[in-house]
């Protein structure tokens, strides 16, 4: 039966669900943050191992409508704040890293509300490692002295492995040393963070556990790479910047998904790093945590602002019949992978006070988790019912990146970071709900794999012990215990028979040993006359082969003084031929080199070219979308200013209008005047009037006054106009001002139903309080209002008549003709009577 083999994470041909598969469900665990110092109200404690008991606290009460409950919830195992990091890696991460030495994947992802202890938990501290450190640590232990020399596993760059010869593995070792000497040294420049400066200042200590179960007749390598999703963007935490230009710092390009021939996602040009020992891998990791988005907010002071995924991939191959080199048969690599997931924590903007770039990015954290939780509740849903929906598991790179696990490729666990505060109590309840749907959602179990080659089991260390042996045969040591690999050692016979005696009258047992000690001593002794045989035989032979050798000697020295003449000549050619063997050795190891080289940059142009194009097409996009806006927006503002200028128009042509005609009526009433002057006799000088009960306006009085008017009044052109001798004018007032004056005016102004201004004056009485203050009483209101004239009126035919000549009248107009048509009236009228 041949193992499964592919790239990772594979994913089993698109059928319908057998029920006959076994399937596992996803554990999920629970770690309990410890509270700190100044935290006396918690909402969370540790009932049992697996139970949570979450108590919800006065604010939850009082902000909630109705009565809140405690509420117990159940996990694989709940961890108590006073858990170590040890403890927590042997219980969940361990299983994990044991299966993906045997060729299986895992995946395992931390989930919480910010704060709670996600990267803590997974990273640790320097003298506490956390999950990712600890599983470094368990994979070197276990492979250490079974790794391949480096270069002898190659990434093809589109999820798969390829294999290298140890002599092509050399070449390619020289060409990056090549390459780094050539590569100036870069200048040091400040990291945007200094999370790593802790980790390489302290003395790595490595955690000593070791898997047992390792098939040491396969080679191995592990390769990592370090990735982020931030704002729903893949970005490559381990990318090398260009060297061409080192003065201009370059953007991180994004990464996109893509998938692979057996329908595994993977993000494609991800740089992926061999490493040998968990220090060189920490080095990435420290490289990748530089590059992290980390933020400050009002709830944490490094607040994840991405989701960040570390991918250890663990190669692996069976060695030759020899025991030396790896089998040169790419369908017998196979690779498993593990992926440790450290989502950001879901936030609450009334909380964070986040705005700008934080906020944005909270919403597609927010987003994301909002889309992992859908698919979770589809998977379970369909898991428990008969419908067949659709996962959606492209709506987020999350969720589209891990599909694979979910449809049965790994082994899937989950931790839930706590933070007891009783301020997280409304995140943390839903934390727990998303916790217990988890749960309920089960993965088909992975196969095992199997290497099934054929060949002898036991070949590595048979070559080592064939090695050892030679070395010291070499020395002139000589080792009586050793035996060639391959062939088979003597044996005197079946094991040792059962040596219990069960009573003391037990003679069976007895007899039974007796009998198996005289068959071992006779299968000795005929081994023993066998050996003595086989010595003989093989004495006979080697005198034979020294009587031929002697033969062959004698007529050597015969040819050998034939051939003396033209040895140096052969020794010449040879040596020619040699030299040329090498140097087409050389150039034709240049050449591979040069085409491999001219692969890579063709595949690298075509995709800058894909990127310059899509580029161009998203910049003439939006050129056109501007374009139309602003035409839009032109179009827009003409017919808003056509309108403006119409209706000014309107209003100045009606005012000329009604000036005209007012000026045309007083030369009229003038004219009239004059003639009647003239034919009468002048009049009697008479008295002036006496306007008698004139009430004198409060505002004409000797008080001082506090004439309030807001910035956003508007000036109007209305003929009444208060009049106030003394007075302060403020915008904003004050106290200070207050006690300077006697009365206090404010000017209000609104917009009444007809869109016309209304300008109200509220007057009031300053007097002084009993506790030494000033207070305002509010007395009267005066309103100022302008009207516009309506529109039509019925008039006469001779009005219709002069309307022909003079135009449009106004009723402004119209009355000022009534006023000064009953003017001569009133005039003619008084004259009769005198």
């Amino acid at each position: 039966m041949k193992p499964t083999r592919g790239k990772t994470p594979k994913k089993t041909p698109r059928r319908p669900q057998q029920t006959n598969k076994a399937k596992d469900p996803v554990e999920v665990y629970c770690r309990l943050r410890p509270p700190n110092d100044d935290q006396t109200d918690v909402c969370a404690e540790v009932l049992s191992d697996a139970v949570l008991l979450l108590r919800p606290s006065e604010t939850a009460r009082v902000n909630r409508i109705g009565e809140l409950k405690e509420t117990q919830h159940t996990f694989k195992f709940v961890f108590p704040p006073e858990t170590s990091q040890k403890t927590l890696f042997d219980m969940v991460a361990l299983p994990l890293v044991q299966d993906v030495i045997q060729g299986k994947n895992g995946l395992l992802f931390t989930y919480g509300v910010t704060g709670s202890g996600k990267t803590h938990t997974v990273q640790g501290t320097p003298a506490d490692h956390g999950l990712l450190p600890r599983c470094l640590d368990v994979i070197f232990n276990s492979i250490g002295e079974l790794q391949a020399k480096r270069c002898v596993f190659k990434p093809d760059k589109v999820n798969g492995m390829d294999l290298q010869t140890e002599a092509d593995a050399m070449l390619e070792r020289q060409r990056k040393l090549q390459q780094d000497l050539l590569v100036p040294p870069k200048t040091p420049t400040t990291p945007r963070r200094n999370g790593g400066d802790d980790w390489q200042n302290f003395p790595y200590v490595a955690d000593p556990t070791k898997v047992e179960t390792v098939d040491e007749d396969n080679a191995y390598a592990v390769f990592v790479s370090f990735i982020e999703i931030y704002n729903n963007y893949i970005y490559d935490l381990l990318e090398e910047s260009p060297t061409s230009v080192p003065s201009t710092p370059r953007a991180p390009q994004s990464k996109i998904l893509r998938e692979d021939m057996n329908h595994n996602m993977y993000v494609y040009g991800a740089t992926e790093v061999e490493v040998k020992n968990p220090e060189e891998a920490c080095e990435q990791l420290i490289k990748g945590q530089k590059r992290r988005r980390v933020a400050h907010t009002q709830l944490n002071m490094a607040s994840s602002r991405s989701h960040s995924v570390f991918l250890i991939r663990v190669a692996q191959a069976p060695l030759d019949p020899e025991g030396e080199e790896v089998l040169q048969d790419k369908s017998q690599v196979c690779v498993s992978q593990l992926a440790l997931v450290d989502l950001a924590g879901s936030e609450r903007t009334n909380r964070t006070k986040n705005t700008g770039d934080r906020l944005r990015e909270a919403s597609n954290i927010n987003a994301s988790l909002m889309v992992l939780r859908t698919c979770i509740e589809i998977l379970r849903e369909n898991q428990t019912t008969i419908s067949n929906r659709i996962v959606p598991y492209r709506d987020s790179k999350v969720t589209h990146l891990f599909k694979n696990y979910f449809e049965g490729e790994g082994k899937v666990r989950m931790v839930i970071c706590v933070n007891p505060s009783a301020s997280d109590y409304e995140e943390t309840i839903h934390v727990m709900r998303f916790a217990e749907l988890t749960q309920e959602v089960e993965i088909t179990r992975q196969k095992e794999v199997r290497f099934d080659t054929g060949l002898t089991p036991g070949r590595r260390k048979a070559n080592q012990m064939y090695r050892e042996a030679l070395e010291n045969f070499e020395r002139g040591e000589q080792d009586a215990n050793f035996l060639l690999p391959g062939r088979p050692g003597y044996s005197l016979g079946p094991p040792w028979p059962c040596l219990e005696l069960t009573a003391a009258s037990d003679s069976v047992t007895l007899q039974n040993l007796i009998q198996f000690l005289v068959d071992r001593e006779a299968c000795r002794r005929t081994l023993c006359e066998d050996l003595c045989r086989k010595h003989g035989v093989m004495r006979t032979q080697l005198l034979d082969l020294e009587k031929n050798n002697i033969f062959l000697r004698q007529e050597m020295e015969s040819l050998q003084e034939q051939l003396t003449g033209k040895g140096k000549d052969l020794e010449r050619a040879k040596k020619k031929i040699e030299n040329l063997e090498y140097k087409n050795e050389v150039l034709r190891r240049t050449a591979q080199l040069y085409d491999e080289e001219k692969k890579e940059m063709e595949n690298e142009l075509k995709s800058k070219d894909h990127q310059i194009s899509s580029r161009t097409a998203e910049s003439r996009r939006l050129r056109q979308t501007m374009k139309a806006i602003e035409q839009t927006k032109d179009a827009k503002w003409e017919k808003e200013c056509d309108r403006r200028m119409k209706q000014q128009r309107l209003e100045l042509q009606n005012k000329m209008w009604v000036k005209e005609e007012k000026l045309r009526q007083l030369k009229e009433i003038v004219s009239k005047d004059g003639k009647r002057r003239a034919k009468s006799p002048p009049p009697k000088p008479t008295a002036p009037p006496v306007r008698l009960n004139h009430r004198r306006s409060r505002s004409a009085s000797g008080d001082r006054w506090l004439d309030h008017k807001p910035v956003c009044n508007l000036d109007t052109e209305t003929v009444l106009q208060p009049q106030l001798k003394k007075k302060m004018t403020v915008s904003v007032p004050d106290v200070k001002n207050i006690k300077k004056t006697d009365k206090y005016l404010l000017t209000h102004q609104e917009e009444d139903s007809q869109g016309e201004i209304e300008t109200k004056l509220i007057k009031g009485d300053v007097f002084k309080s009993r506790a030494g203050g000033h207070s305002v009483q509010f007395t009267d209101i005066e309103v100022l209002k302008q009207e516009a004239p309506p529109e039509s009126r019925k008039r006469s035919a001779s009005e219709d008549i002069e309307e022909e000549h003079s135009g449009d009248w106004t009723d402004v107009e119209t009355r000022c003709a009534i006023a000064v048509e009953g003017h001569d009236r009133r005039a003619s009228a008084k004259r009769h009577k005198v």
